[in-house]
C-alpha cells in the first residue's frame, strides 16, 4: 500500500500509530480480540488519506471521530466517498461510543462483516 505513496507517508502512519487516541488504542485491542482472521491495520494510507482501521479481507474501513468531525462532516462525507470509490465500506463510531460502549460498537463491526466471516468457515 506504501508503494505510490508520497515521501514521509511512512513515517506519517507510524507517528498516527504512536499518538493514538485511548478509543482507537481501546477499539483496536477490541478488533485484534473480534476478528483476528480479518487482519485490522491501522493508520493506513488510502489514496490521499489515512484511515484509522482497515480490514482489506472485509473491504471495511472503521473510523473513530472526536468532536472535531461534528464541525468537519463535509470533509468526511468527501473523504467517504473518496473510500467507497477505492471499493471500501466506511463505519464511523463517536469516541464516546467506543469508549463507553465497546461490546456494541464490536457487535455493529460482527454484522457488516458476518458475510465475510461465514465464507470464511465455509
Amino acid at each position: 500500500m506504501y508503494q505510490q505513496q508520497p515521501s514521509g507517508t511512512v513515517d506519517r502512519a507510524r507517528d498516527l500509530r504512536r499518538n493514538a487516541t485511548d478509543a482507537e488504542k481501546k477499539l483496536w485491542a477490541g478488533l485484534r480480540r473480534a476478528f483476528p482472521e480479518l487482519r485490522f491495520r491501522r493508520q493506513v494510507p488510502v489514496g490521499p488519506y489515512f484511515v484509522d482501521f482497515l480490514s482489506v479481507r472485509a473491504g471495511l474501513v472503521i473510523e473513530v471521530d472526536g468532536g472535531q468531525h461534528d464541525a468537519d462532516a463535509a470533509y468526511d462525507a468527501r473523504r467517504t466517498v473518496v473510500l467507497n470509490q477505492q471499493g471500501f465500506r466506511v463505519e464511523r463510531f463517536w469516541n464516546d461510543d467506543v469508549l463507553t460502549n465497546l461490546d456494541g460498537v464490536l457487535q455493529r463491526v460482527a454484522a457488516l462483516v458476518a458475510d465475510v466471516r461465514e465464507g470464511e468457515s465455509a
